[in-house]
């Protein structure tokens, strides 16, 4: 299965209406997937409301081009402009709403990314990758864009509905994956740039050092981690929570991966209370991915797909499924699998778990 793609011109709030348009029906979808995931995490409709009225002025406040951008979106999907705002700040909204009221709590808690990358002599054919199996709730509906942002072409994905990309590419030899983390610190009522407006702002940098800084500064609500590569200066993993960021590059041949938990919680002074609620699946799945990225020596594309693919601890592996077991608002998969060519400006991915399909190429 492959994503619309779509090809965004004019000003933001033109590139908006063209969004909310084409996405019309995957928005409306997307809406009522995240509605129904905040409220079963303890969220009533009233604070929903409240909070995304508070993220709407963060928005506004932070960045007109953003803020436009959501405007057309909600013009061209018929669609309420505080549920856009609920898109576009749910990683706020949604990760600080289970640690506020401790769900979900099930060892179901399987999700969520595995991200990898280097330079160096890391991969056979030479240059910078990095890539991820991004693992989500399932019935999220995805799509493509294509932007200029000056003489800078960006090329990612988003959730319909989403303004920018959180997972890509651009013509500067910049990309971004991302990973969801958690620490007792986060709180959504801290009000600094949003996860969606960070990933718009890397996905639009010239340099590393100019998307490392859109990643860390200000400090974060919420913890995440920013997987940047470099066509010119290399790969990167960026750990930011309200307390503090931490920049990990990655060093020699060996290839660098991330999961969902910070590698030296200590460093930061981080507390991931979430993990004693049994979650494995992240330490799984980091040490498995660099055993399989190490052992294979200068990785070739075929060994990068069967890693990805991988299915060693069943549900808790790289490559995800439903647990038909788990209640339906917990379940997840890898809902994208991505790989970027930094130096030629190469996106591909599959829509659904890699073992289901083959990778689809496309290019800025």
């Amino acid at each position: 299965m492959t994503l619309p793609l779509l090809h965004l011109q004019g000003s933001p709030y033109r590139q908006g209406v063209q969004h909310g348009e084409r996405l019309r029906d995957q928005i409306a979808a997307n809406i009522a997937v995240y509605r129904s995931r905040m409220l079963t995490s303890g969220m009533t409709e009233e604070g929903l409301a409240e909070r995304a009225q508070r993220y709407l002025g963060v928005f506004t406040r932070e960045d007109a081009d953003y803020r436009a951008t959501m405007d057309g979106i909600a013009e061209g999907a018929g669609q309420h402009l505080l549920d856009i705002t609920l898109l576009n700040a749910r990683y706020e909204l949604l990760y600080s709403a289970w640690s506020e009221f401790g769900r979900p709590t099930i060892e179901g808690l399987r999700s969520e990314c595995t991200a990898f990358g280097g330079a160096d002599g890391v991969f056979a054919t030479g240059g910078a990758k990095i890539g991820q199996n991004w693992d989500w709730f399932t019935g999220v509906e995805g799509a493509l864009l294509q932007w200029k942002h000056g003489e800078t072409t960006v090329l990612g994905f988003t959730e319909a509905g989403v303004a920018g990309a959180k997972i890509g590419l651009n013509s500067a030899g910049i990309g971004l994956c991302v990973n969801g983390l958690g620490a007792s610190a986060d709180d959504w009522k801290i009000e600094s740039t949003p996860f969606h407006l960070r990933t718009w702002r890397i996905l639009q940098s010239e340099t590393l050092p100019e998307a490392v800084g859109h990643a860390t500064a200000p400090r974060p609500a919420c913890s995440s981690n920013f997987f940047i590569g470099s066509a010119e200066a290399g790969v990167a993993t960026v750990e930011t929570s309200p307390l503090g960021s931490r920049v990990i590059y990655q060093d020699g041949d060996a290839p660098l991966v991330h999961a969902n938990h910070f590698r030296n919680p200590d460093a930061l002074g981080v507390y991931q209370s979430w993990l004693e609620t049994g979650r494995v699946s992240t330490y799984h799945r980091c040490e498995r991915m660099e055993k399989l990225l190490h052992e294979a020596g200068p990785l070739t594309t075929e060994q990068l797909h069967a890693a990805m693919r991988d299915h060693d601890g069943g549900p808790i592996a790289i490559c995800r499924h439903p647990v038909e077991s788990d209640p339906e608002e917990l379940r997840t998969h890898t809902a994208l699998a991505a790989i970027l060519e930094l130096d030629a400006g190469r996106f591909s991915y599959t829509w659904g778990p890699p073992c289901e399909s083959e990778f689809t190429t496309v290019s800025i």
